[in-house]
């Protein structure tokens, strides 16, 4: 077995391969999707007669904010739209508190940490950073964040801030949190503390290209759970329209909402009013939005089929890979502790995958296991070199093959 193996990797050495599959992009194929929107004639003033080419409405035009709201299930008088990407707006969320939360501004606090379920989200272990805040990690589950965990970490340790989560398609394994998931963690967390803050980017809120199960509005279990001071939801369509160039939306209330209107009012003399308007004008509606996401789940479906074919070749003592429904990524957790191993043959053959450990704080996973696979941006064949790229350096980090 180890002499085809290497067989196979000189094979693909002699290709000199230049491929990179370390972030979750659109291809070109789904940015087409949205060309219509660079042209859409518009007016120059709002519903409400602002006039979108001046200054003013820090917060949004009326008609984002609408759309902002039934995306989001709540209120529009809750609802703030802006610009770019969610991420965006949770790092403005966390600047606004480090500034001025009450009773305490975080930067006044001696080590403030937030917990972040893992694997997770490499910018917001980044952001963290920036702000010096400590991230602690959690164990995911299938359904949601490790509650016993979760509960742990509060009694533990000290000047716990907030939690910070993917709840749908979570970066970068794919879990959906159930309702009753967020429902106790909103339980354990209030309990903790009032000033608790649930911080969720959801970023894949309309992003399913698989049947994926049933996730109730978070806004309404947010509610219903009396946390809507304590939570902000983003969300955006960086990935629905194009990269940068797309709108965002923030879910908030109370003290919460009053802090990034603070920080913005600052910051942001005004977002770009006219691009919010040309999303409004190209989508008309979220069932239009809903629509145009069908055409990217036909674009994106196959890649993650194909990604899958070649991952169900590898022997099951390797090591197991997620299977998400929506989203961008696919992880590989390796059975052993080789996953930096992996992504080093991987660049020796050429192809670039996100660095072992990214999806931990400070880059570092404690089993060296998990890697990160975005299968998105890359052509078909590409993504077939990948993959075999992939699928070859497991098996000779696993099985400790000299090549």
């Amino acid at each position: 077995m180890h002499q085809e193996i290497i067989t196979r990797f000189n094979s693909l050495k002699e290709k000199q391969l230049s491929i990179d599959i370390t972030r979750g992009k659109p291809d070109k194929d789904q940015l087409d999707l949205s060309n219509d929107l660079i042209d859409i004639s518009i007016p120059t003033s709002s519903e409400d007669g602002i006039d979108l080419r001046n200054y003013g409405e820090p917060f949004g035009i009326l008609e984002a904010r609408r759309m902002g709201s039934e995306l989001l299930h709540a209120p529009i008088d809750n609802i703030l739209a802006g610009e770019q990407s969610s991420l965006l707006l949770t790092y403005q969320t966390v600047l606004s508190n480090f500034l001025f939360a009450e009773p305490t501004p975080w930067k006044d606090l001696k080590n403030p940490k937030f917990i972040c379920p893992v694997p997770g989200f490499d910018r917001h272990f980044m952001m963290l950073e920036d702000f010096g805040i400590e991230a602690v990690p959690i164990p995911l589950k299938e359904d949601g964040i490790d509650l016993n965990a979760f509960e742990e970490v509060l009694k533990e340790e000290e000047n716990l801030v907030g939690i910070l989560c993917v709840p749908k398609h979570s970066n970068p394994s794919g879990e959906i949190y159930s309702d009753d998931n967020l429902q106790k963690m909103f339980e354990i967390g209030s309990n903790y503390s009032d000033k608790f803050l649930f911080l969720f980017d959801h970023a894949y809120l309309i992003h399913d290209f698989l049947p994926t199960p049933e996730q109730k509005p978070i806004w309404q279990i947010v509610s219903e759970s009396d946390v809507e001071d304590q939570t902000v939801i983003t969300t955006s369509f960086s990935k629905v329209t194009f990269g940068g160039g797309g709108i965002s939306f923030m879910a908030t209330s109370g003290h919460s909402l009053d802090l990034i209107k603070k920080v913005r009012t600052t910051m942001i003399i005004c977002p770009d009013k006219l691009n919010q308007k040309r999303h409004v004008e190209f989508f008309k509606d979220v069932e239009t939005v809903k629509s145009h996401m069908q055409k990217h789940a036909e674009l994106v479906r196959p890649k993650f089929e194909l990604a899958y074919s070649y991952l169900e070749k590898l022997p099951d003592e390797c090591g197991t890979f997620s299977r998400p429904t929506g989203g961008y990524f696919i992880t590989y957790s390796t059975s052993k502790p080789v996953a930096s191993k992996v992504v080093e043959l991987c660049k020796e053959m050429g192809v670039l995958i996100t660095p072992a450990g990214s999806t931990f704080p400070k880059n570092y996973d404690p089993k060296d296991s998990v890697i990160r696979l975005a299968p998105t941006y890359v052509t078909k064949e590409e993504l077939m070199d990948a993959m075999d790229v992939f699928t070859t350096s497991v098996e000779i980090a696993h099985f400790e093959v000299e090549v």
